[in-house]
């Protein structure tokens, strides 16, 4: 596996693996990888020659009272996972060479990222689609894999693609769970024990509405309801909670269609997102 550290020396190696016939596949994190990080790298393995992972913490998706110093780094942890994983390259830029001095142009999305976490984190997605953008004319890949934990960046990052012409198929991957139903997470390592104990609300709450929808329930607020009083019975805090069109992500009344159940739940020390679609 190499390790990269400037966009200059990437591009040159995409280059060269795109002129020699290899696809290649990609997986952009921010880090502090676990089993879910690593599944989309098997994934990628799938579809592609040569993997390149990205390890970026990007300070433009978090706004000015979040958790950007503190989110957890660990690189020397991460290089052996992404070694071990079979990654062929690791690219890990510095917040320096992503943004230079007077870096002036960014990507907005302006339909998709208004709802749900665009609305509690105002610029969070400009900063996610900037990024990401900047990242796909590095890298070059011909797939990119997202997990489907961030439903609406996936959704979000979808649109882009598809807006702006970018030559690469999207793969969605499941979400993976602690034995729990704990979606995994790189905040999770945030809670207290005792939080942790009752973050499994947020699976549970999900867990409440597909068995309702399975058993005929189509009232968007009843099975809303079910879900807040589930949560409601923990410390968590509900951000948000919602039940929105799976394509267009605005709120839905009856659910006739493919729909998307997303909420974000705020502990002490940790906001955590989980989704499920109904269909």
């Amino acid at each position: 596996m190499k390790i990269i550290d400037t966009p200059e020396e990437m591009q040159k190696q995409a280059r060269l693996l795109i002129q020699s016939g290899e696809d290649i596949g990609f997986v952009p994190t921010m880090g502090c990888l676990h089993e879910g990080h690593l599944s989309l790298i098997r994934i990628a393995k799938e579809y592609a020659d040569a993997v390149v992972v990205s390890i970026f913490v990007n300070p433009a998706q978090f706004g000015p009272n979040e958790d950007l110093d503190a989110y957890p780094r660990d690189f020397e942890r991460d290089e052996k996972l992404c070694r071990e994983t079979g990654a062929d390259f690791l690219f890990y830029p510095t917040p320096q060479n992503m943004y230079l001095d007077g870096h002036s142009l960014w990507l907005s999305e302006e339909s998709l990222s208004t709802v749900l976490c665009g609305a509690s984190r105002p610029g969070h997605f400009r900063g996610v689609c900037t990024v990401v953008a900047k990242l796909l004319n590095i890298v070059m890949p011909d797939v990119m894999v997202l997990g489907e934990k961030d439903a609406q960046q996936l959704r979000v990052l979808r649109r882009m693609v598809r807006d702006l012409n970018f030559p690469v198929k999207i793969i969605a991957a499941p979400t993976v769970r602690e034995a729990d139903g704990l979606a995994m997470s790189s905040r999770n390592k945030y809670l207290t024990p005792a939080e942790r104990k009752e973050a499994v609300c947020l699976s549970r709450s999900l867990e409440k509405a597909k068995a309702l929808f399975a058993a005929g329930e189509r009232d968007a607020e009843r099975i809303k309801a079910a879900m807040r009083a589930v949560i409601e019975k923990t410390s968590g805090r509900i951000d948000y909670l919602e039940i929105v069109d799976d394509e267009t992500l605005q709120c839905v009344s009856k659910l006739e269609n493919p729909a998307l159940t997303a909420l974000a739940v705020k502990f002490s020390g940790a906001r955590l997102i989980d989704n499920a679609v109904l269909r």
